[in-house]
């Protein structure tokens, strides 16, 4: 899960799949990172911690770290929440391999439709409940296509 910090929408994505992967009993590796270190070592944004504590999920443990290009071998799928950060993704990749990994989160949810995850930072409190809900239906798709796979 990828976004710019890794202090509001990726630990949210993270937190939410990895809750629902659990509830599954699949053995499924779930991080985050962002593709700036601005955040790097901080917790996940005091916003995004209440409004996910609200839906009974806790990120307050997580902690922001840079992606790499090394996470491609690392992990099977690589989701960003936005059109930049997908790009800036695909910058890092040394291979097609790497390239086929890389989606957008939401295509889970609207396949093909390559849709952002807004960002919540400069936005009020609904932002944080907008973005949950939808980064939720995402996350629920991609736990139930595991389950397939």
């Amino acid at each position: 899960m990828v976004c710019l910090g890794n202090i509001c929408r990726s630990p949210l994505a993270e937190g939410l799949l990895q809750d629902k992967v659990e509830r599954l009993g699949l053995d499924v590796t779930v991080d985050s990172a962002g593709t700036a270190s601005y955040h790097a070592g901080e917790h996940p944004d005091s916003r995004m911690i209440k409004t996910t504590a609200s839906h009974g999920i806790d990120i307050s443990q997580q902690r922001a770290q840079q992606f790499d290009s090394g996470h491609f071998n690392e992990f099977d799928r690589i989701y960003a929440m936005d059109k930049s950060n997908f790009q800036d993704i695909l910058c890092l990749a040394n291979s097609d391999d790497d390239r086929n990994k890389v989606d957008f989160l939401l295509n889970a949810s609207h396949p093909g439709e390559n849709r952002s995850v807004p960002d919540p930072w400069y936005g009020g409190e609904q932002g944080f409940e907008d973005v949950f809900h939808l980064v939720d239906t995402a996350c629920e798709k991609i736990a139930n296509a595991l389950i397939d796979a």
